[in-house]
């Protein structure tokens, strides 16, 4: 539907032109790389295989990795026990139980659509089914009274935000949900109304109010109609061309579209339209507007396989291409991206990013940094729980084994195709009201 109030001021068009140069003097400052037939080279001169098998075994053996310190601890109420807290070094001094909520929530919004898969008797299907068995005695323990690992419900203000990650993924695994007693629904039910007192900031905030109004809405739920409408509203308000949202009035340079704002605003969107409620933007347009988001992201993977460290909550590592590994599993790539592409990038990137020391502690649990331990980085809002945004990338995961996004044949992304001399496909201008 058009948007009868986009942001066309002179000061909205400047900050994203600013944008655009800064992402071409980006993209201008990779160095060329010598032609390699199937095997790209890490920036260490390590060689990576990254064949059609290796590729998915490697993503499940590091999301299992990620998930099993967070999720064998919680299945046993022992996750406040047995996750030592890393603090950003400038935390603002909020209660720091947020932590374990942060760890929980995050972690199960990008593991749900991988436990949406039948269980088999693979090797990845008795991990899957470790972690399932794992994800649902550790929702219980979060809203138990009782229980040791029962979440901060109340207080901080952050809570809304991780809150809306355990919304977000009995959406995305609506199987978890069903597989819950009575009255451990209940309790989540109870939660989620609680987080009506706190008012969101006006920005990507919006979002994690909505998201969780939107999951009480697909349950059939007493839901706030007002939230969701408002929310709908604002975030269209708030696009700025060629698929990019603004955070709020202001534009950010940062990852906040990856890691919040195109995910939960289609969500939301999709929940409304299954309830029939009107928006004032169709799924299918929200969906357009990341894919072309997604064209532009994907060319921020450098030859090498690495990408930008810029803005805000860079400690969330692989979350930045949370849209590209969404698109990837439920809308398909956009045009001119191929499985192989994507998946040979967001491989090499992963492999880049993980295989440094730092990025776990010795009891396994993710430490503060970007690619390694980087304390300093740390925004100061940040902690060890936050940083399991990066599982957001994993949701391709949701795929079966035979899928075309793992099956196809590994291929060279744009920049890697671009720095070899070879065609490429020319990026375009779209405005998508």
């Amino acid at each position: 539907m058009y948007d009868s109030t986009p942001l066309r001021t002179m000061k909205g068009i400047v900050r994203k032109s600013i944008f655009l140069l800064a992402s071409c003097i980006l993209l201008q400052s990779y160095s060329p790389v010598k032609a390699s037939e199937e095997q790209p080279a890490t920036p260490r001169g390590k060689v990576i295989k990254t064949t059609m098998v290796s590729d998915r075994q490697y993503w499940v053996d590091m999301l299992y990795r990620i998930a099993t310190p967070v999720l064998s601890n919680m299945s046993k109420g022992e996750l406040q026990k047995n996750m030592k807290l890393e603090l950003s070094p400038k935390w603002d001094g909020r209660n720091k139980q947020v932590a374990y909520m942060e760890a929980f929530g995050r972690l199960m919004a990008g593991v749900a659509p991988w436990l949406n898969l039948p269980d088999d008797e693979t090797p990845e299907g008795q991990k899957r089914k470790q972690i399932r068995q794992w994800a649902l005695s550790s929702y219980a323990h979060a809203v138990d009274p009782q229980s040791p690992d029962y979440l901060l419900w109340e207080g901080s203000s952050q809570i809304l935000v991780d809150a809306a990650y355990i919304a977000e993924s009995f959406m995305r695994c609506p199987g978890l949900w069903t597989s819950l007693d009575k009255q451990t629904q209940e309790r989540y039910v109870k939660e989620f109304k609680k987080q009506r007192k706190i008012v969101p900031a006006y920005s990507n905030w919006l979002l994690f109010r909505a998201t969780i109004e939107a999951f009480l809405l697909s349950i059939d739920e007493d839901y706030d109609g007002y939230v969701l409408n408002v929310t709908a509203r604002k975030i269209n308000e708030w696009y700025v061309s060629d698929g990019w949202y603004s955070d709020g009035p202001d534009f950010s340079l940062d990852y906040y579209n990856a890691f919040v704002i195109h995910p939960m605003y289609i969500d939301m969107l999709e929940a409304m339209a299954a309830k029939k409620l009107w928006s004032p933007v169709s799924v299918d347009l929200a969906v357009r507007r990341m894919q072309r988001y997604n064209q532009l992201i994907e060319r921020l993977i450098s030859p090498e396989g690495t990408f930008p460290p810029i803005g805000r909550s860079i400690t969330y590592r692989m979350g930045a291409f949370q849209t590209l590994a969404l698109a990837a599993w439920k809308y398909g790539l956009p045009a001119k991206q191929t499985n192989g592409g994507v998946r040979n990038a967001l491989t090499t990137v992963m492999k880049n990013m993980f295989s440094v020391e730092g990025n776990f502690n010795k009891e396994g649990f993710l430490q503060l940094g970007f690619v390694g331990h980087q304390p300093d980085l740390a925004d100061y809002y940040t902690n060890n729980g936050s940083l399991y945004l990066t599982s957001l990338v994993f949701l391709p995961l949701g795929l079966p084994a035979d899928a075309p996004f793992w099956t196809d044949p590994a291929e060279d992304w744009t920049a890697r195709k671009a720095w070899k001399g070879e065609p490429f496909a020319k990026d375009y201008h779209e405005s998508l009201r």
